[in-house]
């Protein structure tokens, strides 16, 4: 009987400590259960012991690993992704760099150098979205498209017949992702709905943008309208997804957020901006609203329009859900196998300067 292949997976395992979960988490969990050993890293909070922990282990199991994913993303972030994708290439490990980030594009732009040189030196590139997939092709031929997966059972559907007053936003509060607005278009709707709520759902990314958040409320008069939940569980989100009817995504810079998938799973009407990669993901006026960046008056028009009109709800909830239903693990995971058989199958068969850069 052949011995399990052996997969050393590079990115942020910090689900544990109250923050989003990653994409990789899950990829972990799903090649787990398809009989792969796993080496997993990191869990560290501090970025700087995380950084550390990461190269370590690159060089500690690269001759461990038939083949390594590295999560790879814009701004300080990238330098220790490159790093890793440098070390394990060195020492003969195949790489999958996995992109991340609606601001990757931009720092390519800024740094293609360094940029291009990384990603030459990976065995395959994948991306989760056409948005990164066009955005990267000048630093790297042949990237593939492989969608962030959704377990889609995990969110149960119901289909909006008629959306109430019911607004929910889910993210980390920093100010990229704008939370701010969203307080504001609840000040906006709210002498026309006088029953309506805001829950926001997430914990502090880095910055003042919750105690922000907070005092806006308070200024604007909304503060009883409003409801703070920090960061939960991945379990505990899809149950506050269900208790709403209308999602709200505020971002100024974004790639093909998970929030928004897992909201189309539990059949809300997603309102969003129209940044980055969501208009990759959803089609304005088919499976969600889409309205300018940094714009609540555009944003609360359209959830007035959803909450006027019980066909337009209905039918951005039964798209949304088959939208999220493309994104489904049993899906996404034959082509991850694909992607790692032919990097293993090729191991050691490529001799080329890239990998020496």
């Amino acid at each position: 009987m052949p011995s399990p292949k052996r997969i050393l997976l590079v990115g942020n395992f910090l689900s544990h400590l109250g923050g989003a979960r990653a994409p990789i988490e899950d990829l972990a969990h799903q090649l787990r259960d398809s009989g792969f050993e796993l080496t997993t890293v990191s869990t560290i909070s501090n970025r700087f012991l995380r950084a550390a922990n990461m190269l370590s282990a690159a060089v500690w199991h690269s001759r461990r690993s038939d083949a390594a994913v590295v999560d790879l993303y814009s701004g300080p972030a990238f330098y220790w992704g490159s790093a890793v994708t440098w070390l394990l290439s060195r020492l003969g490990c195949p790489v999958v760099v996995a992109l991340h980030g609606g601001g990757l594009p931009e720092f390519a732009a800024e740094h293609p150098g360094p940029v291009t040189r990384c990603l030459a030196r990976a065995a395959a590139v994948i991306a989760p979205s056409t948005f990164l997939a066009e955005g990267m092709a000048p630093y790297r031929a042949g990237i593939r498209l492989l969608p962030n997966p959704l377990p889609v059972k995990g969110f149960p559907f119901v289909p909006r017949t008629a959306a109430r007053p019911r607004l929910v936003w889910v993210r980390g509060f920093h100010a990229i992702y704008s939370p701010l607005d969203a307080v504001r278009v609840l000040a906006h709707l709210k002498t026309e709905f006088p029953a309506i709520r805001l829950t926001m759902v997430g914990g502090p990314r880095g910055d003042d943008s919750l105690e922000q958040s907070r005092r806006l409320a308070s200024d604007l008069g909304v503060e009883a309208e409003i409801g703070f939940t920090g960061s939960l569980d991945r379990s505990l989100v899809a149950a506050q997804l269900g208790a709403h009817d209308i999602f709200l995504n505020t971002s100024l810079v974004d790639n093909t957020p998970v929030s928004i998938m897992e909201a189309m799973a539990c059949g809300l009407c997603v309102v969003s901006t129209n940044v980055g990669g969501v208009p990759h993901l959803v089609n304005d006026g088919e499976d969600a609203l889409l309205t300018p960046p940094a714009d609540p008056g555009a944003m609360a028009e359209a959830v007035r329009r959803i909450l006027h009109d019980p066909a337009l709800a209905l039918r951005l909830s039964e798209a949304g859900r088959r939208k999220a239903e493309s994104f489904d693990w049993p899906r996404i995971l034959p082509q991850w196998l694909n992607v790692l058989d032919a990097v293993m199958t090729a191991k050691g068969s490529r001799v080329a300067p890239a990998w020496n850069s």
